[in-house]
């Protein structure tokens, strides 16, 4: 949706409010799209999105068994992979 400056300017709440629940907001000078509105997503606001996703997203669909190694674990088998070149 598009307002001219005065018309933003008396519907600015309601613009927020817009733009924060995805709609594109422009705000146009003289009829000429000149700038955006868009959300402001903070980054802690952000990766605690991701986080919680991430999490769900394990317990929904799990590793494989043969995918659970420590650190130690890897690191030996690189070894032993690379001992195999010569």
């Amino acid at each position: 949706m598009q307002f001219n400056i005065l018309e933003a300017r008396n519907k600015l709440s309601s613009l927020i409010k817009s733009a924060r629940a995805g709609e594109d907001v422009i705000i146009a000078n003289r009829g000429e799209p000149a700038v955006r509105l868009v959300p402001v997503v903070l980054d802690h606001d952000r990766s605690d999105r991701l986080r919680i996703g991430l999490a769900k997203l394990l317990v929904q669909n799990p590793l494989p068994k043969h995918l659970l190694q420590t650190h130690e674990e890897i690191e030996a088998g690189i070894r032993e992979e690379r001992g195999s070149w010569d």
